[in-house]
């Protein structure tokens, strides 16, 4: 599958993928990434490994909807059959998810429903959850509340600082979410409204 990925930061999840495929293990084509940040690390990662980049930095947009027709027509460009998000730290509209008639996934650093948005795991360390985890969801129209592919969860210790739990979240889902694009790849993700079920 010709694979674009949108990212804000520093773009460990984007190197996992990359990692997987060039070792063979992700049959899909990365084929363009794209940032909303000028000095993102997942540019660098990208432009490292051949990859071609975009940036679509906001304050350039009149208005978002202005943003959101360049990543639509950079997609088109680039004859793209599935978009992942990776710490891409904004929320898609309504009117761009409506044009796009791609799969969207995303991954996201708590067992959803609980704790989305911004600062999953300080959120999880305040309320006082023992388990935490992340989730590698289908985008829609709200706030990390697409049907979900797979879960995987991660303990949290007494001692554990935000900083901490993150670390050991963010490993997991360098592995979770490397898997999930890999069933969806391969057609083994069935979507029918809420439920999706993984086939053997």
């Amino acid at each position: 599958m010709r694979t674009a990925i949108l990212a804000s930061g520093r773009g460990s999840n984007l190197q996992a993928l990359i990692d997987a495929h060039q070792s063979g293990a992700l049959p899909i084509e990365i084929v363009a990434v794209g940032s909303d940040q000028l000095r993102a690390g997942a540019l660098k990662r990208a432009e490292e490994s051949g990859i071609p980049t975009r940036v679509f930095q906001t304050n350039h947009y009149r208005n978002r909807r202005g943003q959101e027709e360049d990543i639509l027509s950079w997609l088109k460009e680039n004859q793209v059959e599935l978009l992942l998000l990776a710490g891409y730290m904004k929320v898609l509209g309504p009117q761009f998810m409506r044009q796009v008639h791609i799969p969207i996934l995303n991954i996201h650093p708590s067992l959803l429903p609980a704790f989305p948005g911004l600062h999953a795991q300080r959120q999880a360390l305040e309320y006082g959850v023992k388990v935490s985890g992340c989730t590698v969801h289908f985008v829609d129209e709200g706030l990390d509340s697409g049907p979900i592919i797979l879960q995987e969860a991660v303990p949290v210790l007494p001692e554990d600082t935000e900083e901490s739990i993150s670390h050991r979240i963010l490993a997991v889902e360098h592995r979770l979410y490397t898997e999930a694009v890999r069933l969806l790849a391969l057609g083994k993700v069935e979507r029918t409204g809420r439920q999706v079920k993984i086939l053997q």
